[in-house]
C-alpha cells in the first residue's frame, strides 16, 4: 500500500492540445479515489498518467517515496484493470492470472498459491480457472481481470471505467463487489467512471473534472450538499438540479422567481448578497408537498414519470414558466396540469454567481 501525490501535474500533446492543467490531489493509503466527468474531461488521461502510459508534461507524480514521472509502468508498483478486460484468449483463466507472475520469475508453488488465494476471494472455482475467458461470462471475465491485479500484490490498484461493458444489473452486483474488495484488501485505488452514481457509491472522495481541471475534491456528500460550482451541482445527483434565474430580495432574506415564486433564504447567510440576481439552483428530491406552501409555489404538471419507488414530476412555476422537476417518494397519483403546492427547507438552497458560476459564500 502506499500513498499517491499529483503536484501540479499537467499534460500537453505534441500539436499543443492541453489535456490536463495542473491537477493537484493527495491521495492517502488504503483510499479509494474515484476520477469522475463527462466523456472528455481528461479523466483517463489523468490515470493513465498516473500508469505511466502516458508521459507527463508537467508536475511530479509520487508513489509511496519515490517520484516515478520517468519510471515504466511495470516498475511503478501498480495493477491495472482494463475496461475491456484485457485477457489473453489462448489462455486458461489460471495463466491469465498468472501470466504476470511468471514473466517477473516468481516461483510456481507461489504462483498457485496467490492465484488460489485470488481465485477464493472473487469466488472463481478451481473449473473455472481451467476455462478459456470466452467460456466465461462477462462479470466472470471482469473477475478475472481483478484477479491478475490481485495476486501481484501492488502498492495501488488503477481502474479504467471497469464495469462499463456490463449490463445494468450486473454493474451494481459488481460494484458492490470491487467496493468490498477494496476495503478488504486496503490497498490504495484509483477508479475512473462517467457514472455519477457509481462514482457516488464507490469513492471514499470524488475528484470532479472539467475540460482537464478538478472543478470540486471532497466527499460524495460534500459534493452533493455543497457542490462549488454550477458544473458540480449539475454533474452530481440523479435527476439532475434545476437552475433558474432568480433575484435575492433587499433584505438578503428570500430569493425570488421572475414569476413571482419566492423561498426563504437561510437566517443571516446572504444579506451581504441582497437586490443580487443568481443562479437558483433546487434538487428535485428537496422540493416537498406542503400544505403551508406559499400561493405562489404551486408547480402546475405538465409530464409524469412513475419509477415505482418515486414518482417524477415535470412542470413549472406559476406565469414564469420556470421548468421544475420534483422527485416525490412512492407512487403518486399526479394529472397532467395538476397544481402541487411546494415547499423547501432554506438550508436546501443552493445559490451560484451567473458569471463565474461558483457557488456563493
Amino acid at each position: 500500500m502506499a500513498q499517491v501525490r499529483l503536484d501540479n501535474l499537467k499534460k500537453t500533446y505534441p500539436n499543443g492540445f492541453k489535456a490536463i492543467h495542473g491537477v493537484d490531489v493527495d491521495i492517502q493509503d488504503g483510499e479509494f479515489l474515484v476520477l469522475v466527468g463527462p466523456s472528455g474531461c481528461g479523466k483517463s488521461t489523468l490515470l493513465r498518467m498516473i500508469a505511466g502510459l502516458e508521459s507527463i508534461s508537467e508536475g511530479v507524480l509520487t508513489i509511496g517515496e519515490r517520484q516515478v514521472n520517468d519510471l515504466e509502468p511495470a516498475d511503478r508498483d501498480i495493477a491495472m484493470v482494463f475496461q475491456n478486460y484485457a485477457l489473453y484468449p489462448h489462455m486458461s483463466v489460471f495463466d491469465n492470472m498468472a501470466y504476470g507472475l511468471k514473466i517477473r520469475g516468481i516461483d510456481k508453488s507461489e504462483i498457485r498459491e496467490r492465484v488460489k488465494k485470488a481465485a477464493d476471494i472473487l469466488e472463481l472455482t478451481d473449473e473455472q480457472l481451467s476455462r478459456k475467458p470466452r467460456q466465461l461470462s462477462g462479470g466472470q471475465r471482469q473477475r478475472v481481470a481483478m484477479g491478475r491485479a490481485i495476486v501481484r500484490e501492488p502498492s495501488v490498484f488503477l481502474f479504467d471505467e471497469p464495469l462499463s461493458n456490463l449490463d445494468a444489473k450486473l454493474r451494481v452486483q459488481m460494484r458492490i463487489e470491487i467496493r468490498q474488495l477494496q476495503e478488504r484488501l486496503g490497498i490504495t485505488s484509483v477508479y475512473v467512471t462517467h457514472d455519477q452514481v457509481e462514482a457516488m457509491t464507490l469513492g471514499h472522495r470524488l475528484v470532479v473534472l472539467n475540460e482537464g481541471r478538478v472543478e470540486q475534491l471532497g466527499t460524495p456528500i460534500e459534493l452533493y450538499e455543497r457542490p462549488a460550482s454550477l458544473f458540480v451541482a449539475g454533474f452530481i445527483g440523479s435527476p439532475a438540479m434545476n437552475f433558474a434565474t432568480a433575484q435575492i430580495n433587499g433584505q438578503g432574506t428570500a430569493v425570488a422567481l421572475p414569476g413571482g415564486a419566492e423561498f426563504t433564504l437561510a437566517e443571516g447567510v446572504y444579506p451581504s448578497h441582497a437586490d443580487r440576481t443568481v443562479t437558483l439552483g433546487i434538487r428535485p428530491e428537496d422540493l416537498t408537498l406542503s400544505e403551508k406552501a406559499q400561493d405562489n409555489c404551486v408547480l402546475t404538471a405538465s409530464l409524469v414519470e412513475h419509477l415505482g419507488a418515486d414518482t417524477l414530476v415535470h412542470g413549472h412555476f406559476g406565469t414564469d414558466q420556470t421548468d421544475m422537476t420534483v422527485r416525490l417518494s412512492g407512487i403518486r397519483r399526479v394529472e397532467k396540469a395538476q397544481q402541487l403546492p411546494l415547499e423547501i427547507l432554506p438550508e436546501k438552497l443552493h445559490l451560484f454567481d451567473p458569471e463565474s458560476e461558483k457557488r456563493l459564500a
